[in-house]
């Protein structure tokens, strides 16, 4: 009580003297400090601290400037202009110093009094928005106008007061600290701006304080920094808060300004809960026959953590010697998911009794374990309607390929493995014996042949054999018998290919025409070795022999040089194969040997006797271009003589027949070139002007055709002497009929 007695009474005296200075500056005429620059080389300035001095420097000047200090305080809204200062010198004793002012604010914010210097600030200032005013003064005489005193600048400072409250610019905030952090640990730190003069009094000297958040946090009063207050923070118990931070200046003291800030704290999770389940026994029924992998039970381990820190995995370290059963943990639900591993067996064990443990993933150094919780489970074993069982997954059989019909090649069995042992029948999936090949016995799963076997069809044969229970039909298991055919020798070995073997004539003695091989479709267990021979008629062959290569294979070599295609062209070469088998098997093979001529290389060119007949320089390929240029002449010729002939016939497209029938007789005469109502013989002729040649108009049509008496000449064609003139006409039924027109330009009649 006594210290905020005297905080009160601190501020009480710090108001008492800031109004004393603002009636001294507003009534005082006693010059005080200024500050002046003159503005001309050579000028001097006098300021005066007190009425002694500024005597005594204006003795030793002689003349100089006397003002008032330029102060000014910020936000003063009185009735009247307030007066900020007076400007004076003592150049002149009477009055006719008249002053003025220039610069920021001359005339508009500040107003000067030109007879007595007096300068009154004429609105309301704000030291925030400008905190000083440079302004120019100037004395001068109002008779002569000349300049007083040298123009001098000087500055109008705005003295601050306490007008603005403190602001968190950057809230509100937002933060975050581990749960259980020890007191004292730093959440954040916030910072407040005042826009009071920082240097002028305590105006923008901050304190803060906390208004909300007790008794969890605290903040530091000059810096601001907020801390735990409170030990043992539980995130479980709450997780988000909600402090208020204060900002004063005048260092706190009453009638300071304040602003507030919130700040959202929240407790981030640490592992500091292990994870419990929800009870300590657990029972489960789970049927025989449930297939492995599928679930047969769930267990659960509820944190009260979050996150990473919430999440366990799950063991069974008790009572599953022969790892029957296996817990797996579900990502999403965290839950233990139970399983199996290998089959139930109702018959051999009916319950377990398992111990199962759920452990967190992650550990907290600072907190206490264990992180661990365990709970009993106890599954019973429910009896099931199983389906016979084989006694292999699988069964390998053997058969020789010329094995009789009807012959056992193995036996499978199933049992019921349930108590009631049903007995079983058993069948071949026919989907996997398409051409029923083998047989079942029902009864007692002996599978036999059904038909003959080849091994070089088919190597293996994959049969699928079930089993059905007698008293129930729908449990049926299926068991894969692999069926393999043994070989034995049925096959003769073969040549690996179609040979055909070239010889040269200028070939050498010895030389190895071609190189043989064979091959057998048998596969014995030694492998393969053949045994190649010329047949007996041909052990003596005069032309050619055989050499063993030591690895199945033979070269045919030939025995002399002189072969000739003109004397025979093509050999014939019987050998015989045999392979090593039991009882072995043999096949003759014919191996083809052509006779041709080489290239001095050995290369083969022809083996033709044709070419022997060719003329000396030419070859077949020279000949066959030598027949096409032939061929293309003679068509040429043909083209060329067709074309002459079309060229030489006479125009007259018509035949006999239409010549015939456009014959027309009249009994009477033509008008002449007047007569415009003659017949149009075109109408009856062509209708539509066929080549182009219509009959003329202007002669009737007894006129230009008319039958005479005309001599026919040597070449069958009518001609008469009509005024010394040749007639030509076309020779019809032993008459002449005439044409009065004929074509100058093509020597052509027509009618």
């Amino acid at each position: 009580m006594p210290k905020r007695s005297q905080e009160m009474l601190m501020d009480l005296w710090l108001s008492l003297l800031l109004v004393w200075i603002t009636c001294v500056l507003s009534v005082s005429m006693t010059p005080i400090i200024g500050q002046s620059k003159s503005t001309q080389t050579g000028g001097s300035a006098v300021v005066a601290s007190g009425v002694g001095e500024g005597q005594r420097l204006l003795s030793r000047a002689k003349r100089g400037w006397v003002w008032n200090q330029m102060f000014v305080l910020e936000e003063f809204s009185g009735p009247d202009p307030i007066l900020v200062g007076r400007l004076h010198t003592d150049k002149v004793e009477n009055d006719t110093a008249r002053y003025s002012l220039s610069g920021e604010g001359a005339g508009t914010i500040f107003a000067i009094n030109e007879k007595t210097g007096d300068i009154h600030a004429m609105k309301r200032l704000d030291r925030e928005e400008k905190a000083e005013y440079t302004l120019t003064a100037k004395v001068t005489n109002a008779i002569t106008g000349q300049l007083l005193e040298p123009m001098t600048e000087f500055i109008i400072k705005v003295q601050d007061i306490n007008d603005n409250a403190p602001k968190f610019t950057e809230g509100p905030y937002h933060a975050a600290v581990e749960e259980m952090s020890a007191v004292g640990t730093s959440v954040i730190t916030v910072t407040a701006t005042d826009a009071d003069d920082p240097v002028y009094g305590n105006s923008a000297k901050l304190v803060y304080s906390i208004l909300e958040g007790q008794p969890y946090f605290s903040v530091d009063p000059n810096s601001a920094t907020i801390r735990i207050a409170l030990h043992g923070m539980d995130r479980e118990m709450r997780e988000d808060y909600q402090v208020v931070i204060q900002a004063k200046d005048m260092g706190g003291h009453m009638g300071g300004l304040s602003g507030t800030t919130t700040v959202s704290i929240t407790l981030q999770d640490i592992n500091d809960n292990p994870p419990k389940f929800s009870k300590s026994l657990y029972e489960f029924v789970i049927p025989e026959d449930l297939p492995l992998g599928k679930e047969g039970g769930k267990v659960k381990a509820n944190d009260r953590d979050i996150g990473e820190n919430a999440k366990s995995t799950y063991s069974i370290i008790e009572g599953d010697d022969q790892g029957v059963f296996e817990i797996i943990t579900n990502a999403t639900t965290q839950e233990g998911i139970l399983q199996l591993r290998k089959p139930l067996d109702y018959e051999s064990k009916r319950n377990y009794t398992l111990k199962v443990e759920a452990t967190n993933i992650r550990s907290e150094p600072r907190s206490n374990g264990p992180f661990k919780d365990t709970a009993t489970v106890k599954i019973v074993v429910e009896d099931s309607d199983e389906p016979p069982v084989f006694s292999k997954p699988m069964y390998l059989l053997e058969v020789d390929e010329n094995a009789p019909i009807n012959k056992i090649i193995g036996t499978v069995t199933a049992r019921d493995p349930d108590a009631t042992g049903s007995p079983i029948r058993y069948f071949i999936d026919r989907h996997t014996d398409l051409e029923r090949q083998f047989n079942i016995n029902v009864d007692n799963g002996r599978i036999t042949l059904a038909k003959p076997l080849d091994r070089e069809t088919d190597m293996w044969h994959n049969i699928t054999v079930t089993a059905t229970e007698v008293r129930n039909h729908s449990q049926i298991s299926r068991a894969v018998v692999a069926i393999r055919v043994m070989d034995i020798n049925d096959n003769a070995p073969e040549f690996a290919t179609e040979y055909e073997a070239f010889l040269c004539e200028n070939g050498k003695p010895g030389q190895v025409i071609q190189t043989v091989s064979a091959v057998d479709k048998d596969d014995p267990i030694q492998g393969h070795y053949f045994d190649y021979r010329l047949v007996p008629e041909m052990l003596n062959n005069p032309n050619f022999t055989i050499k063993n290569n030591q690895d199945n294979s033979i070269s045919v070599l030939a025995k002399h040089d002189t072969f000739r295609r003109q004397k025979q062209e093509m050999y014939f070469l019987p050998i015989i194969v045999t392979d090593n088998g039991n009882p072995p098997m043999s096949s003759t093979n014919t191996l083809t040997i052509r006779v041709c001529g080489c290239s001095k290389d050995g290369i083969v060119q022809s083996c033709n006797v044709e070419a022997y007949v060719l003329p000396i320089g030419l070859s077949m390929g020279a000949l066959i271009a030598i027949l096409a240029c032939i061929i293309l002449l003679l068509v040429i010729v043909v083209l060329f003589v067709t074309l002459r002939r079309h060229k030489n016939e006479p125009l007259i497209i018509k035949d006999d027949e239409d010549v015939r029938e456009n014959i027309i007789r009249y009994d009477d005469e033509g008008g002449g070139e007047e007569d415009t109502e003659a017949f149009d013989i075109a109408t009856l002729q062509n209708p539509d002007g066929i080549n182009g040649y219509l009959p003329r108009k202007d002669i009737k049509p007894d006129l230009q055709f008319m039958p005479r008496a005309g001599q026919h000449s040597a070449d069958g064609d009518c001609k008469e002497q009509d005024n010394d003139k040749a007639i030509y006409g076309l020779h019809y039924n032993d008459e002449c009929m005439y044409d009065l027109k004929k074509s100058k330009k093509t020597n052509q009649y027509w009618l």
